[in-house]
């Protein structure tokens, strides 16, 4: 590609009133109205003085900029552009949605947790979250924290976790399918310094509750990473209905149930640099999966143990000496073991294995996260940097539903390929009998899509 013009004959100038550059917004905030996100908000949402004036309108306008590719207060002025006021209402200023964060209490972000669990329910209705679900399949529920760096300390709440980095902590629980890419069922922000398992339990109740209401009547496996083996979340897990799969730590008591798996019960597993000899049709790798029965937190009283199934995946240790032909006597095995009630007959040794690792998947969500609304906690008051929290795991919800209309490619694509081929797409505002009209890019690359979305959220008006 080459400019096709001299610089003396190119100029610019910032005057058109008649230009959008996020043309998406449009059907995106069609769906979020229908779904209920500005009634939700004026319903549950009581914060005080003239701050919190018009909730609805206002969480609407964070999620609004957010979708639209917002990562700070500052960058909330992307609403207030060309015509933007001649197709939304309320395009606030920063400042005043920077003043309406930061007048949130914890009680008021539990308040915003309702809204985003009411939200997610009623939008699942107009875009399937997660498709059509098998009787026989499961729901996969993955809980995980991550640290979102923040710098200076003068951010509440902020401190050094596990990680080592300066940040505050949020709690995130996602829900997917085998075919479906996660959307987020529950979000919790915390302080920096927070043990990983911290509310945990009451989390996960909370979370499931959610889910039940989106998905009723389907089988749920919740994956926890070590952090959350303990009897507190494993116990809610199951008094919700849901079974588990959980990393465990290697402590005495799995280490002697290890050792009782006798060597032929090892089975030969997929894993990294694994390869099919073809002559053979012999699986060449070196990891290996065994099970044995075992129950978890025997040192409670009896009713509150839990039996299962301890599944275990071991990988040689490496030898850096052996090039030079030092082998050593024995082979030697790093074990990695999670415990799950998912029957055998459901999940076999092997299946259960590639089913647990897959809860990997909640990383993505993370990475999403962080590549856009997640990019910086943006206030240095705690309340508001926990009500930033939802309000971009609703418009991350809401993304996904906006990609899952468009159909194709976007029903799995990340949030930032959709705000990017979606909604951030210019048009200029033009009025003819007394009707609004769109005019978008000729030859837009994703012109199906965009009118596959559009024409989902205004349908067409039914004939007399």
């Amino acid at each position: 590609m080459q400019v096709s013009h001299k610089p003396s004959a190119v100029s610019v100038s910032f005057d058109e009133p008649n230009l959008v550059s996020t043309a998406g917004l449009l059907p995106a905030m069609v769906l979020a109205r229908d779904s209920g996100l500005h009634e939700l908000a004026d319903q549950w949402l009581s914060v005080p003085t003239d701050k919190g004036a018009n909730p609805g309108l206002k969480v609407a306008s964070l999620v609004a900029g957010m979708v639209a590719g917002a990562d700070s207060i500052d960058d909330m002025a992307l609403l207030r552009h060309g015509a933007m006021k001649k197709v939304f209402t309320a395009c606030y200023a920063p400042s005043t949605l920077g003043s309406f964060l930061r007048s949130f209490t914890f009680g008021h972000v539990r308040q915003l947790d309702a809204v985003a669990s009411r939200f997610l329910v009623s939008l699942n209705r107009k875009a399937p979250l997660l498709g059509d679900v098998a009787a026989d399949d499961y729901v996969y529920l993955d809980l995980d924290d991550t640290i979102i760096e923040v710098h200076g300390y003068q951010k509440q709440g902020s401190g050094y976790g596990y990680s080592g980095v300066r940040g505050l902590n949020a709690l995130l629980a996602t829900a997917s399918t085998k075919d479906a890419v996660p959307f987020i069922a529950a979000q919790r922000l915390r302080k920096g310094a927070a043990n990983s398992a911290r509310g945990a339990k009451k989390f996960v109740t909370e979370a499931l509750g959610t889910l039940t209401r989106c998905q009723p009547g389907s089988k749920v496996l919740c994956r926890f990473d070590s952090a959350y083996y303990g009897h507190g979340p494993v116990a809610a897990a199951l008094k919700a209905g849901a079974q588990v799969s959980v990393t465990v730590r290697m402590d005495p008591a799995v280490k002697r149930a290890i050792a009782t798996i006798p060597e032929t019960a090892w089975e030969t597993i997929h894993y990294t640099d694994a390869i099919l000899d073809e002559s053979t049709g012999v699986l060449v790798s070196s990891a290996e999966v065994a099970e044995t029965g075992f129950t978890a937190f025997t040192s409670r009283k009896k009713a509150e143990r839990v039996p299962g199934r301890l599944v275990v995946r071991r990988i040689p240790e490496l030898n850096p000496k052996k090039a030079a032909g030092q082998d050593t006597l024995f082979d030697s095995h790093r074990f990695h073991a999670f415990f799950t009630t998912v029957d055998s007959g459901v999940l076999d040794t092997v299946a259960a294995d590639k089913t647990h690792r897959q809860h990997a998947v909640i990383e993505q969500v993370n990475a999403d996260l962080k590549g856009s609304a997640l990019a910086h906690m943006p206030s240095g008051h705690f309340g508001a940097n926990s009500a930033w929290l939802v309000a971009a795991a609703i418009a991350y919800n809401l993304t996904r539903a906006t990609g899952i209309l468009a159909g194709g490619t976007f029903a799995k694509a990340r949030s930032a390929t959709v705000r990017r081929k979606l909604i951030q797409v210019p048009a200029r505002i033009a009025r003819s009998a007394r009707k609004t009209k769109l005019r978008l890019p000729l030859d837009w690359p994703w012109e199906t899509e965009w009118e596959r979305l559009f024409t989902s959220v205004h349908a067409p008006p039914q004939i007399a």
